[in-house]
């Protein structure tokens, strides 16, 4: 291969002469600022009287991070990287822009900082556009009803306190209990649909974050889903942005017609870091040291979660933010706060969980303020009195501990209560498909797994998907398809599942 010819001595010198000519000359100003201090993840930075609030720093080294106090001679930084490359004395200089993350399709299957940088060892993104961490959430104009379903896989969810596209649902309880689990079955649960998930860790442990991540790679659709981690150890800059990142991140899908789901995992451990923050950057505390706008933070966050107009594209974006209670104090700041913004709460109960019920959804306190009306046609007409049942069989237990003898009638109720919670009870990682769940509701209403024993009723669960798929090939795919169970296919399922029970009754 030979090399390209030499221009020449002309054609250089005219090049120069060009280039020359362009150029602008006068004086230029910059502003330049200075480390005063740093510390916890802040620095304090002085000599940059332009910038803005929020606008993106840049330190001498290529650390980043984001201007989130202004006072009188001084700047409150909090960092995006590590704390100990910064030091005082180092020069900044303002960006003129504001936090920015990467979106599109080149982010599904990565997990991700909360700054887009890759974590996966899979190498750069190919990603060509980037969207502001912070947006404003659509107006009420631009908003349409939430009419569409999101099936997560958990049938006490699913028949008691069902989801709908564009819905804001908390998952609230202790330690422990099974927040995280119920979050990652709804995103296991998307394998099936058109729904594109994003996964937000907030603060978690590694070890946590990587259970998380190996559910989702190994029962769900991972080339569908987007992780953004912020661990513990991270700082608290990126704890605090990682949600909004996430979000801006589905919204790109959303603003184009297509479904999302994002999970904040969880917002207590935000609240936390954005607590920390305030502090560190000397604002005034309020109730339970947080700063008086923690309600803002959160509120504007999950006000992005909607679903679009027809005439916006008709796009959603669903949130499960996930929030932790200490011993079941559901009147704490932060969850009340929470349990405000939402559009209902999951509650889970830590003494249902160590009873042995999973998952350990609270009937009484959890609710859903949308989702019934969204809810799966067919699946609501067969748990049309499913709650009701279900309530009155908890009251009669807790009556009948104290003694005596019911009567016949409510020896039935308690029989076919135990049955309802048997079938509430589901295992991890193993989501039910829509028809599954119709079916278990429809044997269960029908009375024909009350002579069947309690115990039998899991292996029952277990057989149950291939059965359907063996024998009513054709409902399985309308129901699936359509949401819906026509009057015929009805008494032909109800007939399937009389038989199989009383050929392996014993």
């Amino acid at each position: 291969m030979t090399a390209p010819p030499d221009p020449g001595p002309d054609t250089w010198l005219a090049t120069a002469r060009a280039r020359v000519a362009d150029t602008r000359l006068g004086p230029a100003a910059e502003e330049i600022g200075r480390v005063e201090h740093v510390a916890d993840g802040i620095a304090l930075v002085s000599g940059l009287p332009g910038a803005r609030l929020d606008e993106l720093l840049r330190f001498d080294q290529g650390q980043f991070g984001y201007a989130q106090v202004l006072d009188e001679g001084l700047i409150g930084c909090v960092l995006l990287d590590a704390v100990d490359t910064v030091a005082a004395g180092d020069r900044v200089r303002g960006t003129g822009d504001v936090v920015r993350v990467p979106v599109g399709p080149a982010l599904l299957g990565r997990i991700l900082d909360p700054l887009g940088r890759p974590i996966d060892g899979l190498g750069p993104l190919a990603a060509s556009e980037t969207m502001p961490v912070e947006r404003a959430a659509p107006s009420i104009i631009e908003r349409d009803l939430v009419t569409e379903p999101v099936q997560t896989g958990t049938l006490v969810i699913d028949t008691l306190f069902a989801l709908g596209r564009g819905q804001r649902e908390l998952i609230i309880g202790d330690r422990a209990t099974g927040k995280s689990t119920i979050a990652i079955d709804t995103i296991i649960s998307q394998r099936d649909s058109d729904i594109i998930c994003v996964y937000v860790a907030i603060g978690q442990k590694s070890t946590s974050v990587r259970r998380a991540i190996d559910a989702i790679q190994q029962h769900g659709a991972f080339e569908r889903c987007i992780i953004v981690v912020a661990e513990a150890a991270s700082s608290p800059g990126l704890q605090w942005i990682a949600p909004f990142a996430g979000a801006s991140m589905a919204e790109y899908f959303r603003d184009r017609g297509q479904h999302a789901l994002i999970v904040f995992d969880d917002l207590t451990k935000h609240a936390a870091s954005h607590r920390e923050i305030a502090l560190l950057t000397r604002q005034s505390p309020g109730r339970e040291a947080y700063p008086g706008d923690v309600f803002y933070v959160h509120a504007r966050l999950l006000e992005r979660a909607s679903k679009l107009s027809k005439e916006k594209g008709g796009g959603s974006l669903t949130a499960l933010p996930v929030a932790e209670t200490d011993a079941g104090n559901l009147s704490a700041y932060i969850p009340t706060n929470l349990i405000s913004i939402t559009d209902g709460q999951i509650v889970l109960d830590g003494h249902l969980f160590h009873e042995g019920q999973k998952p350990a959804v609270d009937a009484g306190a959890s609710v859903s303020r949308v989702g019934g009306k969204t809810q799966a046609r067919a699946l609501r007409d067969a748990a049309d009195t499913l709650r009701l049942d279900y309530a009155q069989f908890l009251e009669l237990e807790m009556f009948t501990r104290f003694g005596g003898m019911p009567d016949q009638r409510v020896r039935d109720q308690l029989t076919h209560g135990a049955r309802i919670r048997a079938i509430l009870g589901q295992g991890q990682h193993a989501p039910a498909r829509l028809v599954e769940e119709v079916a278990l509701v429809l044997a269960l209403q029908a009375g024909l797994l009350d002579p069947v024993p309690v115990e039998a009723i899991g292996g029952f669960r277990l057989e149950l998907g291939a059965l359907l798929d063996r024998k009513v090939p054709d409902i399985v795919r309308h129901v699936q398809t359509s949401g819906q169970l026509e009057p015929g296919q009805r008494e032909r399922l109800t007939e399937t599942l009389t038989r199989h029970l009383r050929a392996r009754a014993p």
